[in-house]
């Protein structure tokens, strides 16, 4: 694979994203076959990886598609997903965007008070999930703990009462319970101790036929890193969800929205070293990227393996790499790689998931390419931005004749 990869640097130009799409559906179905429940149906969360390329492949392997803007579903849309098949869970958005989300047929997620009664003001008709925050601090980040009192995301479990009231007034039929608690993780008691109240929650509404608990997995960075045991976690979630399912004597369906754990792995972030430089406290390596094209370590404080890919068996230094945008965008200090020279090319891995869909414009620098691997051949799934993409929406005005128009009706 690393020749594969060096030769595709090369091919074409760094700093370039690709992806493994045999990595993807290994994990697919690693996932799937993890859980034994009569229906269980996967979302792919949109958000983590938008590339139309990827979301056809899971659209292909019958996943359905979880999105959080009206943007994602159009994506979702290009790229052949039936509406049916997709979920709408936004936060905060405008009640326009709900309304575009039902008129296209998106199952949607209300997780605010206000917005379900206009919903039941606008829509009585349109089946709806409840998004509930269950107060359980979660996720290997605050900012990706989204469960806790605090969050913005969900309607608390003490609020259920007023979502009652509200569902019976209007008349509004909930489908579904939504839970999701946060990121990256490993505790499989969370995932259980979640599961056990979200059963009591679901208990108050009699005409539901699913249950989403979103997702949270977390995969390895590194090695002897801790990470979701997903076949444990299926075996004991799916006895869960069976006994509740017979409780009800209703085959309720299982749904999950993953994100990171379906692609995460799958990816690696190639850049060109543009220069070494020494100093007093160590030696930084500066590639040809930075927290515009990979903000997760910066934003995340999150860890990405880095190989130097061009010197594999080159004598073992420590650097700290770094990337050349005009403020700290630091991706690794004090890290053990294999000798670094200018030009070398060196591989982060982990980078299939909220690494390109998070990349900006930050200093004017262009987005990078995008490749998939699949059955053996690469294909570029993404043109490199140019500067007429750069500048295709901007309207530039006449300065001087503003200026010169000013003067004239002054004087």
């Amino acid at each position: 694979m690393k020749n594969n990869l060096t030769r595709i640097a090369q091919e074409y130009g760094t700093p370039l994203y690709v992806y493994d799409g045999d990595v993807i559906v290994q994990k697919y179905q690693d996932f799937k076959n993890a859980f034994n429940v009569k229906n269980l149906k996967i979302h792919f969360a949109a958000k983590a990886l938008t590339n139309l390329s990827i979301l056809k492949l899971f659209k292909e392997m019958g996943a359905g598609l979880d999105c959080v803007s009206i943007e994602e579903i159009k994506l979702g849309l290009k790229a052949g997903f039936d509406p049916e098949d997709i979920i709408f869970t936004p936060n905060g958005v405008s009640i326009e965007e709900y309304k575009e989300a039902i008129n296209i047929g998106c199952k949607i997620t209300i997780d605010n008070i206000s917005v379900l009664e206009k919903i039941g003001l606008n829509f009585p008709e349109s089946p709806i999930f409840i998004r509930v925050n269950p107060h359980l601090m979660a996720g290997g980040h605050n900012n990706i703990s989204v469960g806790h009192i605090d969050s913005k995301f969900g309607i608390s479990i003490h609020q259920i009462p007023i979502v009652l009231r509200l569902t019976k007034k209007y008349n509004i039929k909930v489908e579904g319970i939504h839970v999701h608690t946060g990121s990256d993780i490993v505790e499989a008691d969370i995932f259980e101790r979640v599961a056990n109240l979200i059963f009591t929650i679901a208990d108050q509404f009699e005409d539901i036929t699913s249950i989403d608990f979103g997702s949270g997995f977390k995969i390895k960075y590194k090695e002897n890193d801790l990470c979701t045991e997903i076949e444990k976690i299926g075996s004991r979630f799916s006895e869960l969800f069976n006994n509740y399912c017979e409780k009800r004597k209703k085959d309720l369906t299982l749904r999950f929205e993953p994100g990171k754990f379906l692609v995460s792995e799958s990816g690696s972030f190639l850049t060109d070293v543009n220069v070494i430089k020494q100093t007093t406290a160590c030696t930084f390596v500066a590639v040809n990227s930075g927290f515009n094209h990979l903000i997760r370590p910066m934003f995340y404080n999150s860890y990405h393996k880095i190989r130097n890919i061009s010197n594999p068996n080159g004598e073992k230094k420590m650097y700290s790499v770094v990337g050349y945008i005009c403020e700290s965008d630091t991706f690794a200090d004090d890290r053990i790689l294999n000798e670094v020279r200018e030009k070398d090319i060196l591989l982060f891995e982990n980078a299939g998931a909220y690494c390109f869909s998070m990349a900006s414009n930050y200093n004017s620098r262009l987005k990078p390419a995008e490749v998939l691997i699949l059955k053996g051949k690469d294909y570029l799934i993404r043109e490199r931005e140019t500067m007429e993409d750069l500048l295709s929406n901007q309207k530039v005005l006449d300065i001087k004749n503003i200026y010169n128009q000013v003067d004239k009706t002054k004087s």
